[in-house]
């Protein structure tokens, strides 16, 4: 089967990159993103593309090129699964506030909601495909509500989970280390497969697109975020152990690096891990293992978790204990806010908890990020029903300019790794703060020594 129309549900951080760049790879197939966010879809029409939802670097200049020429941004879901042949699934699966599985599971309503919606719209065949990050067998779920429709018409499900850095997404779209598709493997899954191999095809070599059963496909997604951050967690149990001993974890990192059957990614020590997928994906790995009663599995993942919550409480806590015991009324000047750097995405943050504990303690914060607004920044803090809305606004405010952030302040926190904080005029900016002034630097971003000549009192984690 040749592929002419894909829709894809969900205008998110994963559907909106994911399409554009098919939609600029494949000219010759109609890509429509559908979604019922009239404010998301509105952005992702903007005739400046400066102003669409997601930030990415290099983004803009994709969309631009094939907006309105084969990618198309629309609300009305129906007419788009009606059309095509193949249909991406990439909704929010967030982990369950309630019930069963509450704090662990994966919440897959809209999931579901999905899988009724092109029940329900479908005339004729479809490829259905899980890009969410999704719990095993989820797709069997997803097959017994479309196979009970009544009215004929036959889908195969296939797992196509992404493998995006947020900051990167584009150039890991454009040269992914691998593709990844999963299906069923009878006659009518391989051809399923085999279309969306084609896909993919316009511009990744074959060899990079392995194809597996449905199982393999949605536990592989779990797994490879599972080790990732199993890695961030390890570099940064051991940074508290540097700071006791004398040792410079950057040191550690380095060596341990070298080893080629170890590598240097992901072994920057930091004040914690945050965005969308790592604390969910393996909280739901924690959930199935202990759904299947491997306790001891269960227990080893969520140790990844425990160790996360630990670097984030540690980080605000030495805030408070380096300041005397007492930030009550203190300017506490955070620079950035977004879960890493390039990108506009807070979910998850350091900042937000780390923000959320020196609140409890009466601090004033003041937030500067170059990609996130006040209205995302009170929201994040909203979100954890910590205190009233009021409460929130009278402990922070958010400036669009850092030299105003940090004036008068007594300590800066810097919570994002954002390049542009090493080419600050920090001499202007410690003569403007409070003394003794202190640099909290839990990103290891910045030059200590450099800003220890100047005046600062510096720390950074690990060291």
């Amino acid at each position: 089967m040749k592929i002419t129309k894909i829709c894809c549900i969900g205008a998110g951080y994963v559907g909106g990159p994911t399409m554009a760049v098919i939609a600029q790879k494949c000219p010759d197939i109609k890509v429509t993103v559908v979604d019922l966010n009239e404010e998301r879809i509105a952005a992702w029409n903007d005739p400046n593309v400066d102003n669409i939802p997601v930030y990415e670097p290099g983004l803009g200049a994709i969309v631009a090129e094939a907006r309105g020429r084969n990618l198309f941004f629309s609300t009305d879901v129906e007419r788009a699964i009606d059309e095509a042949q193949l249909i991406f699934i990439s909704v929010n699966t967030p982990t369950k506030t309630y019930g069963s599985g509450k704090g662990m599971a994966a919440d897959l309503k809209y999931i579901e909601l999905c899988a009724r919606q092109i029940a329900k719209i479908a005339k004729d065949d479809k490829i259905v495909v899980e890009k969410s990050t999704l719990p095993v067998r989820t797709a069997e779920a997803i097959k017994s509500i479309l196979d009970h429709t009544g009215n004929g018409v036959q889908f195969q499900i296939l797992s196509n989970p992404e493998f995006l850095a947020e900051g990167t997404a584009v150039q890991d779209l454009l040269h992914p280390d691998r593709v990844l598709i999963g299906g069923d493997a009878s006659e009518e899954g391989k051809k399923a497969i085999q279309a969306l191999v084609d896909v993919y095809s316009n511009w990744v070599s074959e060899d990079r697109i392995l194809t597996t059963n449905v199982w393999s496909s949605e536990l592989s997604k779990l797994t490879a975020n599972a080790f990732l951050a199993q890695r961030v967690s390890s570099i940064n149990a051991l940074s508290e152990l540097c700071e006791k001993t004398g040792a410079d974890v950057n040191e550690v990192a380095r060596a341990i690096g070298m080893d080629s059957r170890i590598g240097p990614k992901f072994l920057k020590a930091s004040v914690g891990f945050g965005g969308s997928c790592f604390q969910k994906d393996i909280l739901n790995l924690v959930y199935i293992a202990k759904s299947y009663g491997l306790h001891e599995v269960a227990d080893y993942w969520e140790q990844v978790i425990i160790m996360n919550d630990h670097q984030k409480r540690r980080f605000a806590k030495n805030i408070v204990s380096t300041l005397y015991n007492t930030i009550s009324g203190k300017k506490i000047a955070f620079l950035g806010w977004a879960f890493k750097k390039d990108t506009n995405d807070t979910r998850e943050s350091a900042a937000i908890f780390v923000a959320d504990d020196l609140l409890n303690e009466q601090a004033q914060i003041a937030v500067y990020d170059p990609k996130v607004s006040e209205k995302q920044v009170l929201c994040d803090l909203d979100y954890l029903e910590t205190r009233t809305t009021e409460k929130n606004k009278q402990g922070i405010t958010v400036f669009e300019n850092p030299y105003e952030a940090c004036q008068n302040a007594h300590a800066i926190a810097i919570l994002t790794e954002w390049d542009e904080f090493k080419n600050y005029d920090w001499q202007r900016i410690y003569d403007h703060m409070q003394k003794p002034a202190f640099i909290f630097d839990g990103r290891n971003v910045l030059d200590g020594r450099k800003l220890a000549d100047i005046g600062f009192v510096y720390q950074g984690i690990g060291s």
